[in-house]
Parts: structure tokens; sequence; C-alpha cells
């Protein structure tokens, strides 16, 4: 196994170091990617978390950190100078695997997986070209009940804003009786092609590869902490038919739970388990993950995943997708180590790779 380690063998580089974030695809010193936009994060429990006075980006990535004060939900709102309140949305969602439901002519875009007193996670992506409506997609995770014994809760969703105007206000909307509470938070960035800044958000915290050998599994080593995590992962092809799963900080006791499905089928759910459950069905073939994460150190860890395993090759065989969203039941500490490996100690091929950025 190796890394690879910038100036000064570190892991961590410096801003003429670090990356573009594009995959596996980085190359030092290109400028461009994303770049933190505006962020709001409440001081006070409240039902609205707005980021105004943003940046003209073709695209947009938005982070949303909900702590609730009673019961609270998540939808998101966006407009032109101030958060839009008509209805001038429409939106189609499915939770936890169910039959999709839709509404239109509606005041609102969808967000979590609605009223809760525990902790969501959202991840949404905005495309913000002027003259067309504006698109967005969001995948969220729900903390459930505290502990491993209750999986998360999902959803994905897709919205529009009917309008030709381009987005300069993104806002998180609570609509049941609770609030958000002290440090809910929404961070906005922004990527557009014509970019050459060097401030990128996602930093690079680690690169490590199997070119040394085959293994059972890679490790990410010790990375610093951080609240936001993005981590993929390239498994080259495993020398028997096993599964990919994950754990964090070495942690192999029944820590954590899991909620997935594949090629849309029915949940699968482990409540507890002894790590993460990234693609369910046991295969050979080369597989992609691509994971997002909230690492607060006085919450469990939420982790959405979405994964794809080739299947038998060529293009008379569709691939199998995967999404999931996974909790490690930890309170006390932050994820400062990730290591993916086989379910049943088979060895990943050479070609293996694992990416981990963060940002706080």
């Amino acid at each position: 196994m190796t890394i690879e380690w910038l100036a000064g063998n570190r892991i961590r580089g410096t801003s003429t170091e670090r990356t573009t974030t594009t995959g596996f695809n980085t190359v030092a010193g290109v400028t461009g990617g994303w770049k933190e936009l505006g962020r709001t994060t409440l001081g006070s429990a409240g039902d609205t978390i707005t980021v105004s006075g943003l940046s003209d980006k073709r695209y947009y990535m938005v982070l949303g950190d909900k702590q609730s004060s009673g019961n609270a939900s998540w939808d998101w709102r966006v407009g032109n100078g101030s958060a839009d309140s008509g209805n001038n949305y429409a939106r189609r969602q499915s939770s936890n695997g169910g039959t999709d439901s839709t509404n239109v002519n509606y005041s609102r875009m969808y967000g979590d997986n609605g009223g809760s007193t525990t902790p969501s996670f959202q991840v949404g992506y905005f495309a913000n070209l002027s003259g067309k409506e504006k698109l967005n997609i969001t995948n969220s995770i729900s903390q459930s009940t505290a502990g491993a014994g209750t999986a998360p809760l999902r959803r994905e969703s897709v919205s529009k804003w009917v309008t030709s105007s381009t987005i300069d206000v993104i806002q998180g909307l609570n609509v049941e009786g609770g609030d958000f509470n002290t440090g809910s938070e929404v961070v906005v960035l922004g990527w557009d092609p014509t970019d050459t800044h060097t401030t990128n958000f996602w930093e690079e915290l680690a690169s490590v590869d199997l070119s040394g050998g085959a293994a059972t599994n890679i490790d990410s080593g010790t990375i610093t902490a951080k609240k936001y995590l993005w981590f993929q992962f390239y498994g080259d092809s495993i020398t028997s038919a096993n599964s990919i799963r994950v754990t964090f900080n070495g942690d192999t006791g029944s820590n954590y739970a899991d909620r997935s499905s594949q090629n849309g089928g029915g949940e699968d759910v482990n409540d507890p388990t002894s790590n993460m459950q990234m693609t369910i069905s046991t295969h050979t073939t080369p597989s992609f993950i691509n994971c997002f994460a909230i690492n607060n150190s006085a919450n469990e860890k939420l982790v959405m995943n979405h994964s794809v395993d080739q299947n038998t090759a060529g293009a008379g065989n569709a691939p199998v997708r995967v999404e999931g969203v996974h909790k490690w039941a930890n309170t006390s500490s932050q994820i400062t180590s990730i290591n993916f490996k086989t379910s049943g100690g088979a060895n990943l091929g050479t070609n293996t790779k694992l990416k981990v950025w963060g940002s706080n």
C-alpha cells in the first residue's frame, strides 16, 4: 500500500499544492474547483438558515447540517434578492426506497425526510443557468433513533424553481413545530468553468492505492479531523466474490447501522452491524463508490453513498447500483481514519484507490 505524500512528508499541503477536486483525476497546481461562496450558522434556534448575496456561478453544491430543537424538518427555498415563498416550485421524492411522490405549484423544494427531533445531513446540487428553470438534486440522511440498533433514514429528491432569474439566495426552511437548533448550518459552494481561484473548499486529506500489492483492505491512514468529508473508492478486480464494507477509526464492534437499496429494490437494513455495507451483492468485478459524511464530534456520524459495480463485462450486461445511508454511533470523537475492505477476506486488486477530502 502506498500513500501519495506532498512536500515535507505531509498528506495535507499548502494552498498552492492542493489539487482540483475532480474525483481521482487531480493535478497539482490546477486552478478552479468548488469554492465556498457563503455560510450561515445559527447562533440561536430558528426556522430559517439563509445564505444570500451569492456570486453568480453555473453550479452550486450545498451542505446542510440540521440540529433539531423539538420536531424540525428541512426543505429548500431559493431566490434572487430574497427567498421565493410563492408556488413556483415542483418536486419529486422517494423516502427509504418507497414509491415516488410529487408536489406541483408548490412553495418549496424537498430536503430531508420530514419532521424529526434528531440530526440530519443534506447534500444538494443546483444548476443555475440564466434563462432556464433551476434544477436541484438533493440526497439526505436522518439519524433516526440514537444508537446502532436503529438504521438511519434516507431521501432522494429532485426539484425545480420555475424562473429565468439566477439564484443568489439559498435557504434551509423548517416547516414543523420545533426549530433548527443552535449550530445548524448551510454552506454554499460554487463552481464555474471560468473559475481561476486556488481557494478550494475541499482539501485533500489522503490519497492511497494498492500499487505495492493486492490486499484485503485499503486504509486512509490517520487523517485530519474535518466536519465535512467526501471520499471515493475504486475497487479493482476481487479474487473471489465479496461485497465492500467500511469501518472508521479501527472500530469493528457492532456500532454501525445502515439502510441500502440495490437496483431500486427493497431496503436492506442492518442494525446493529460491525461495518457499513457499501455494496450489497457479492462480486469480483470493479466497483466505484462515492460517499459524503458529516463528522460532528458530539453527534452520530452520518454517511450517504452511491455505488456502482461493473457486473459482467460488456455492453450486454447492465451495471449494478446501490444507494445507501449509514451511521457510526460514536458521539465522543471524529472520524480520523477510513478503511474499505472486502466482506469475506478476498483480495482487492492493485489498481484499487481511496481518496479522501475534507473541510470544516
